[in-house]
């Protein structure tokens, strides 16, 4: 029979373990799915990882694994498809937001032979109007940014061991899953999900930590913001012959007026096109300078006896 692995990233969620633990089982046992649970606590500060450790001595279908200090979600993930053994994978959050019966329903369609099940969300539950026109912004950006639609994707999802193979190969200290999933090809298909509503807890995303998942990620993945500085450079240079122009018109015609305003206005416009352009070339300095120190994306501190020879 075939073995799904479940990775399920977990930060500070002690309070939702026991209950994914026992949700998840109770699904999969129920489908005759044969699985594994394996959380990756990311640098958690509460008992999670107490949490996983115990669970996996009751049951040896529950996994762990602790990381040394926090590297975020995407190390998290990526540290779980290395560790799972499963002829399939399938990545959800702790928090059961993304619904559990969904996992079943995506293992079937693996069954059918789609190597890439994708969940996509039909409602974003409860979220304030500011942080949907956000997520909103992001997806359309990131949609014409990699020619796929992404407006109501996730990293909920299932790969086939063949999709998780190649992602594992990947080199690069900077990834983007739910992106490295498309531009990974293969023969895909999607179910539709509600978000839910979470059972313990609080969610870990603040708008800033959000700010800069949405700015490491779109540049981990596109050059389009230097090709944004490209146009910027463009357009100023249209905008400045434009202008001499008109002034060299106006001096020739004796009407041109005295005074700085032009001049201060020119400054002021061009200098901070200059800090934009500057910023933006800054942070692709500063990608290509993690890429190339070559440091691991994630460190393991321990991880639960049964799965210590995966390693």
């Amino acid at each position: 029979m075939a073995l799904l692995s479940v990775i399920i990233p977990a930060f500070n969620e002690e309070e939702n373990i026991d209950n994914t633990i026992s949700v998840l089982s109770g699904i999969l046992r129920e489908a005759d799915i044969e699985y594994e649970l394996i959380f990756v606590s990311d640098g958690s500060t509460d008992g999670t990882y107490r949490k996983i450790e115990a669970a996996s001595k009751a049951d040896f279908h529950i996994k762990g694994v602790e990381f040394s200090r926090n590297f975020g979600k995407e190390a998290s993930i990526f540290a779980g498809l290395d560790i799972a053994i499963g002829d399939a994978c399938v990545v959800m959050d702790c928090d059961l937001q993304h619904p559990p019966e969904t996992v079943v329903q995506m293992y079937r369609l693996w069954e059918q032979g789609y190597e890439v099940v994708e969940g996509m969300k039909s409602d974003r539950g409860k979220e304030s109007i500011f942080h949907k026109m956000f997520a909103g912004a992001f997806y359309r950006i990131m949609t014409k940014v990699i020619k796929i639609d992404m407006n109501a994707s996730s990293d909920f999802k299932l790969l086939d061991r063949k999709v998780v193979n190649v992602l594992n190969e990947l080199k690069e200290r900077n990834t983007f899953f739910r992106a490295l999933s498309f531009w990974a090809g293969f023969r895909r298909t999607s179910v539709e999900y509600e978000v839910k509503e979470r059972a313990y807890g609080s969610t870990k995303w603040s708008f800033a930590s959000l700010f800069r998942y949405a700015i490491m990620n779109a540049t981990s993945f596109s050059t389009l913001p230097l090709q944004f500085v490209t146009l910027l450079g463009l357009i100023m240079i249209l905008f400045s012959v434009i202008l001499a122009m008109q002034t060299l018109v106006k001096y020739c015609m004796g009407t041109a007026v005295e005074g700085f305003t032009t001049v201060i206005l020119l400054i002021l416009i061009i200098g901070g096109c200059i800090m934009i352009s500057l910023g933006i070339i800054g942070h692709y300095l500063a990608r290509i300078y993690e890429e190339v120190k070559g440091r691991p994306r994630y460190i393991i501190r321990t991880t639960t006896e049964n799965i210590k020879g995966n390693l």
